[in-house]
């Protein structure tokens, strides 16, 4: 795995196969038959989305990690912890 960004895999019970997106980078997503071929499907779109990103001269975002989510499950900058 080349890359550091946040990958969310789940099962879409609508379009019957697993889907990958990447939160940090607008749009970049994939699927797959199985867990792993959605991740590594993934893996190639990140690098074609940079690819593609560099030559229209866009910013790429770093890599921030595990996004932090609030409890309405939105991004939000600070972490809740259950007790």
């Amino acid at each position: 795995m080349k890359n550091k960004y946040e990958i969310i895999i789940y099962w879409s019970q609508e379009d019957e196969t697993f889907i990958a997106e990447v939160p940090e980078l607008s749009g970049c997503m994939a699927d797959g038959d199985t867990y792993i071929e959605a991740l590594k499907n993934v893996e190639i779109i990140i690098q074609e989305w940079i690819e593609i990103a560099l030559t229209m001269g866009r910013t790429i975002p770093k890599p921030k990690g595990k996004l932090k989510r609030n409890h309405a499950n939105t991004l939000s900058d600070t972490t809740i912890y259950a007790t």
